[in-house]
């Protein structure tokens, strides 16, 4: 339990870690951020594979196969219900909240913020959920790569609110908000698996169906939208890789 309260709270920390990145070196560019996002994106999707999809198959028993195929896809289509309500960084993205000072600015602001706390919620269930299938080699690297993605997306909302008039102390405290509805929804992940282990080959694909979606729907178009898609995609395969290593040399 304390290796999963520990967790949940670098996870969100990472939140915290990129807004404060953000309030002090402003000017970090998007090539930067684009390449950690990448990178995490390639973690995240080994991860979803090798230690939520594949330990699906393992627990599933007679009925894996059909069980984890459907929760891929239905944790996919939770998320994308998700996104017809909250849209998420690649769609509010595409408004320029930063050079329109009217009434209506502070509004769009802290709707990307919600956006990106509400989503949150469901990457950090997937990183309690991996702690549930007893794997915890695993679970640390599913964490690690949640936790890499929520660098940049920390220092993302930091600047839209600082050119909106929100003051620094405002921000940060917003900031630190999303990253605990992470933690939040790590320990919820943790516990629904650990009350019933039959639900854990469900769980662990819908998380894993989740993280693709997030992977292939917003993280990918966020890293490509600054035009370097060729060091971004460069970058995933690099962390897809070190996921891939890890996971045989260290006996996952």
């Amino acid at each position: 339990m304390t290796m999963v309260l520990l967790t949940a709270l670098g996870v969100g920390g990472a939140t915290v870690l990129g807004a404060v990145l953000g309030l002090v070196f402003k000017n970090i560019t998007h090539k930067f951020s684009d390449l950690v996002l990448s990178f995490a994106a390639g973690i995240m999707m080994a991860a979803a594979v090798l230690g939520l999809i594949l330990p699906s198959l393992e627990y599933g028993g007679q009925y894996g196969l059909v069980t984890t195929v459907a929760g891929i896809f239905a944790g996919a289509v939770a998320i994308n219900l998700m996104d017809r309500f909250v849209p998420h960084l690649h769609r509010l993205a595409g408004v320029d909240i930063e050079n329109h000072p009217d009434s209506g600015q502070v509004s769009r602001v802290l709707l990307f913020v919600l956006a990106i706390a509400i989503h949150n919620l469901p990457e950090g269930v997937a990183a309690g959920v991996g702690f549930g299938s007893g794997n915890v080699h695993d679970a640390l690297l599913i964490s690690g790569g949640i936790a890499l993605q929520n660098i940049p997306e920390g220092m993302v909302i930091i600047g839209p609110m600082l050119a909106s008039g929100i003051s620094r102390g405002r921000t940060f405290a917003l900031a630190l908000a999303t990253g605990l509805v992470e933690v939040a929804g790590t320990l919820l992940g943790f516990f629904a698996v650990s009350l019933s282990q039959a639900v854990l080959p469900f769980a662990l694909a819908f998380a894993g169906g989740s993280m693709l979606y997030v992977i292939s729907d917003e993280m990918i178009p966020e890293t490509h939208a600054h035009g370097g898609e060729r060091g971004a995609t460069y970058a995933l395969l690099a962390g897809f890789c070190v996921m891939l290593i890890s996971d045989v040399l260290l006996g996952g």
